[in-house]
């Protein structure tokens, strides 16, 4: 694990760090920039991601990718109705001599990918998030810590709602960001043909270990930010609850509630770590402008006004800003 004498050098150490991730990932993700980025700061900023996108644009591929460009343990669990919180946290089983021992569930990973996460029951997708915001699993009185670092990206199919159970809102705040997965463009998508449809192996070179990433998720804590910046980020949630003194009628009128604090902490968050990775060592509120929409998407919820006119979450964020 590389040294730094200085904060100034850790921080460039983080840029040049990502720089290179993005360049290992980019070997066998072809385009999603703005998914890797997105995914990567939340990894830094100790966050979680939720990934919205239909089937067959490498979701899993792409996590996987990234764990083994951080040389990081991955573990995949797939969603479905029938699966119960043992199956993910472990349970306590008997052994030959017939004393009581914990199995671990593969929730004990460094990266988990939640495969189709509404399509298990909220009895499921509590113990799952728990472990996201507690960082632990108690079974039987008895505290288990995660190994850390430890980060969740939670995929949803957005076509198919039949035999779901939609993530409620207090359950979507726990994420950092909604990450919209779109189509690949004509270009990327002929050079993903290409490679896939080949017999060519692709190594991925591990750029960062978990000690690593540790020190950068604390580096991250520690960047200064001005107040206006602060207050930029706080009004700018404060703008998303309707009927409150600060908002404008677009809310009022369209939204049913809007983002609680964890919003402006995220958005903090993702800007002091965005102005690290962009070679600034203080984030402005370009910063927070950049980040504004996967941080407040999936904590703002229509009215029936706004469902009606077709007014998306996205436009009525840009209104904001």
């Amino acid at each position: 694990m590389k040294e730094f004498k200085s904060t100034v050098e850790a921080a460039d150490g983080l840029a040049e760090a990502f720089v290179k991730l993005r360049e290992e990932i980019g070997k066998v993700i072809i385009g999603q920039e703005e998914t890797v980025h997105l995914i990567l700061t939340s990894i830094f900023c100790q966050g979680h991601c939720l990934l919205v996108g239909v089937p067959g644009l490498a979701k899993t591929l792409l996590i996987h990718t990234i764990a083994s460009a951080l040389d990081l343990k991955f573990n995949r669990i797939q969603f479905t109705p029938d699966l119960m919180p043992s199956d993910i946290l472990g349970a306590e089983t008997l052994d030959k001599e017939r004393n009581f021992h914990f199995v671990k569930g593969p929730i004990f990973g460094n990266i988990i990918l939640a495969d189709e996460i509404n399509r298990t029951p909220p009895k499921t997708q509590a113990a799952l998030l728990e472990c996201m915001q507690e960082y632990a699993v108690t079974i039987a009185g008895k505290r288990y810590a995660l190994e850390m670092p430890f980060f969740v990206l939670a995929t949803q199919n957005p076509i198919e709602q039949e035999g779901t159970y939609p993530l409620p809102e207090a359950q979507l705040d726990r994420f950092m960001f909604n990450i919209f997965l779109d189509y690949p463009s004509y270009d990327n998508e002929i050079t993903i043909v290409k490679t896939t449809t080949s017999d060519i192996t692709v190594h991925i070179n591990q750029i960062m270990s978990g000690e690593e990433i540790v020190r950068f998720q604390h580096l991250v804590r520690q960047v200064p930010i001005a107040d206006n910046v602060i207050e930029y980020a706080v009004n700018l949630v404060h703008k998303s609850r309707p009927g409150m003194e600060r908002s404008p009628a677009i809310a009022t009128d369209f939204l049913e509630w809007g983002a609680g604090p964890r919003a402006s902490q995220y958005l903090v968050l993702a800007a002091k770590c965005n102005s690290l990775i962009n070679g600034k060592y203080s984030p402005d509120i370009e910063d927070i402008r950049e980040i504004a929409k996967p941080t407040l998407r999936h904590r703002m919820v229509r009215n029936f006004k706004a469902e009606a006119e077709g007014l998306t979450v996205d436009k009525i964020i840009e209104e904001l800003l």
